[in-house]
């Protein structure tokens, strides 16, 4: 049973901090503390939380920093007021796509923690045979990324099984790349975690399972079966699956809290660890999106993120198993995002983002035929790179009407055109991924951009759907707390199922509604689409593809 005093903890390792949170039953926040790594823990000599290598595009950090922060953000979050004996559940969140190895005696050590010794100097350098963690920025796998694609039978084979194509910073070429290049190092680990997993394995006191939907970051896990493929793991290095153990739903309570904890915090002996997961993945369980949610997150890059029912096959896409339901998450990545719109801004606006609104504001919807793509830098999707301007006279009839204009006679129209444009490219790679709108779609808006009004109101026009917008900054390191107190909650409803006298049982229902009725009003509705929405854009959409072969043409 529940008491009302009872809180949960959630952690984010993310790449430049790490961070704790701990929410009381009803989810608010009774303590807040947090890591900087380039500042607090000087002595790793990171920048931006990481280290550069000496090879190209090599960028990696000392597991031990990652260890020494824990110490600290715990014992400030006590100084925050914490009581920590009241955490009945604790998960976490973290950068994705980072691999850690530990070694015979990291194991050992792991599994007989001293309380009277801070973490950092017991589990040492000792504790892992690789001392320099390669993490997601890290780009020197493409030679493992080819291997592994052709041993599965080609980039196509590699999509449909783990829902991505090889990417350099994927954990599995990492893998590969230890095993290649320091075969000791990669023989003598006894285990691999991911970042998420190897944080919890030390509140375990044991190495935690991957969790499933973590694990489909790591081109070596079947998205259907939600297990490790024997192809993958073949196509990487040998006697992987035993280095990995086995794959655990994200929703799975992985143990209690080891006695270390115990003894130098006052944790409960009864306090329970629900798999951590993929700061990704814990975003979309903080912003809690719904089945007919999508979130677009506005930022340096632009990020879509929806619930899919079955995986699509979309090769610069990525398929992951959802972290709060059956079913399955799309991710789409967009590079040219607010770096473009900020370019626009100083060159139109006067650089300054009330005058960029105004102009977008003064321009009708549909920008009369004008429509323009932005690639500063070779995008994702679509794969190209440039600039192209067409106005209502372009078209692919000639290659010379369709090379379009090359300025537009107005900053209004420069930034209209510009801003339709990113959110029709979203729009249409998200419909390609096999999200399916309808009149139940509703956009949760995030990120940077997502302060613009204007820039929301084009959203909402294009996507033909409402669009919200949420308090919180912190999505990854809520939606770990939100979890643990789910999982939680399930986990006591099957321990000790509750008949309400008509026989039926009182389990909570799935994720989000258990979420959404305990925060009714975290998201506020800030943009509705206007009534000839469908019309004005559903004949745009044409006109995007076709720009967007033309613009294909000329890069080949």
């Amino acid at each position: 049973m529940q008491s009302p005093n009872e809180t949960y903890l959630g952690l984010d390792l993310s790449t430049q901090k790490l961070k704790a949170v701990l929410l009381n039953a009803n989810l608010e926040n009774v303590a807040h503390a947090e890591v900087k790594f380039d500042s607090d823990l000087p002595e790793f000599r990171t920048t931006g939380g990481v280290n550069a290598g000496t090879a190209k595009n090599e960028f990696y950090v000392q597991p031990v920093m990652w260890i020494k922060a824990l110490d600290m953000v715990l014992d400030r979050i006590v100084v925050q007021g914490a009581d920590l004996s009241t955490v009945v559940a604790l998960s976490g969140s973290a950068q994705q796509h980072g691999s850690l190895y530990w070694s015979r005696s990291g194991l050992e050590t792991l599994r007989n923690l001293d309380a009277d010794k801070f973490l950092h100097t017991q589990l040492d350098d000792s504790a892992f045979t690789v001392h320099r963690t390669p993490i997601w920025m890290d780009g020197t796998t493409g030679r493992q990324c080819e291997e592994m694609e052709v041993a599965v039978g080609g980039r196509e084979r590699m999509v449909e099984i783990t829902g991505s194509r090889c990417y350099e910073r994927f954990t599995g070429p990492q893998i590969r790349r230890i095993f290649q290049q320091r075969p000791d190092c990669y023989r003598n680990a006894e285990r691999i975690s991911l970042v998420s997993s190897f944080l919890a394995s030390i509140f375990l006191g044991e190495v935690a399972p991957i969790d499933c939907s973590d694990g489909s970051g790591m081109n070596l896990l079947d998205v259907r079966s939600r297990d490790w493929s024997d192809e993958c793991l073949a196509a990487c290095a040998p006697g992987l699956r035993t280095k990995l153990g086995e794959p655990v739903p994200a929703a799975t309570v992985i143990g209690s809290i080891g006695s270390f904890f115990v003894q130098r915090y006052n944790f409960n002996t009864g306090c329970r660890v629900v798999a951590f997961t993929g700061d990704n993945l814990s975003a979309l369980a903080g912003m809690n999106v719904g089945k007919d949610w999508l979130a677009l997150s506005l930022g340096t890059s632009d990020t879509v993120m929806m619930s899919l029912k079955s995986p699509s096959n979309l090769q610069e896409g990525h398929v992951m198993v959802h972290p709060t339901d059956d079913g399955f998450m799309g991710l789409l990545c967009f590079r040219n995002g607010s770096l473009v719109r900020d370019i626009f801004k100083r060159a139109e606006a006067n650089d300054n983002w009330e005058n960029f609104s105004e102009l977008l504001d003064s321009t009708p919807r549909g920008n009369f035929g004008n429509l323009a793509l932005h690639f500063i830098s070779k995008e994702i999707l679509p794969p190209v790179k440039g600039s192209l301007r067409w106005n209502k006279n372009s078209s692919l009839a000639s290659v010379e009407l369709a090379k379009g204009v090359l300025k537009y006679s107005s900053p209004q129209t420069e930034i209209r055109a510009l801003v339709e444009g990113q959110m029709l490219t979203r729009k249409t790679y998200a419909t390609e991924m096999g999200f399916s709108f309808g009149e139940n779609t509703k956009i949760l808006a995030t990120g940077g951009a997502s302060a613009n009004r204007s820039i929301l109101q084009v959203v909402s026009d294009v996507f033909n759907a409402p669009v919200y917008t949420q308090k919180t900054t912190e999505a990854a390191l809520i939606g770990a707390a939100y979890r643990a107190k789910y999982v939680l909650s399930v986990a006591r409803s099957k321990e000790a199922p509750c008949d309400d006298g008509k026989g039926v049982v009182n389990a909570p229902g799935p994720y989000y509604d258990f979420i959404a009725g305990l925060l009714p009003h975290s998201v506020t509705r800030v943009c509705d689409p206007s009534k000839d929405s469908e019309q004005i854009y559903g004949s745009l959409e044409e006109r995007y593809r076709a720009m967007v072969s033309f613009m294909m043409e000329q890069q080949d």
